[in-house]
């Protein structure tokens, strides 16, 4: 692992156990970390913590207020970190069921939400079981027991249903009106090989590795070959061959 990496969450794990003590009973780096794949300068990093029962809204804004990139610097883009229970994190729920979220970072803007209730609807509640199903997968134990144990993964219909509202919530997003690269193609093009990848082989991938499977597979779109170039500093798809792409593998998943 990156050096500056690996010190950064050595000092977020002492910082959570510093204000959680007994109650943190695990923290695990999922994303791109967790799978294999951090890209120093262009990956985030994304933090699980599991405490053992819910937390009071002092000791959320303590936490936040500890692990914010102002008390402790990220080395990357940003930090997303959510903390949840450990009976939701065994639950196998499709629901956010998160105690606190907190988005920081010197590339990223700030956001801290203390109750899912207060997560707005258009920026997707879908990204959590989604997340939690990659951490029973492939959860890097930074403290506590393997993240197979810890976190359940979500039923079939559950994935399925999760996978479906990624792709329609990236769908809506606004893309450029003319047929140039579109910056920012290339992950929604990937994000969607990580999907069908899931739906098609049981496994989550990282997103290069996904668009490479796909390829291997002999997927007929060149979009994917394109969007892992654009990764390594090649011009990004346009913005109407990713939708086409995300539209496609959407339609697969649900008519599953």
């Amino acid at each position: 692992m990156d050096t500056d990496l690996q010190h950064y969450l050595d000092d977020l794990v002492a910082a959570a156990r510093d204000v959680l003590g007994a109650d943190l009973v695990g923290a695990y780096a999922a994303g791109s970390v967790g799978l294999g794949a951090y890209q120093a300068g262009r990956s985030d990093v994304d933090v699980a913590l599991v405490s053992a029962g819910p937390l009071s809204d002092g000791t959320k804004r303590t936490l936040v207020a500890r692990l914010r990139h102002e008390a402790l610097p990220c080395p990357a883009r940003g930090l997303e970190l959510v903390a949840y229970r450990r009976a939701v994190a065994a639950s196998g729920t499709p629901e956010p069921g998160f105690e606190v979220e907190l988005n920081t970072g010197p590339g990223m803007p700030f956001r801290c939400t203390l109750d899912p209730a207060d997560r707005p609807a258009g920026d997707g509640r879908f990204w959590y079981g989604l997340d939690r199903s990659i951490l029973h997968q492939s959860g890097l134990p930074l403290l506590g027991p393997p993240a197979r144990q810890v976190f359940a993964d979500l039923a079939p219909a559950d994935l399925r249903r999760l996978l479906v509202d990624a792709l329609t919530w990236w769908l809506a997003l606004p893309t450029p009106p003319d047929d140039q690269p579109a910056p920012g193609a290339e992950d929604a093009v990937l994000g969607a090989c990580r999907s069908l990848v899931r739906h098609r082989d049981g496994v989550w991938l990282a997103k290069i590795a996904a668009g490479q499977r796909l390829i291997a597979a002999d997927d007929p779109a060149e979009v994917i070959r394109q969007a892992i170039a654009a990764r390594h500093g090649g011009p990004p798809p346009t913005g109407a061959q990713a939708r086409a792409f995300q539209q496609r593998v959407r339609d697969e998943i649900a008519a599953a």
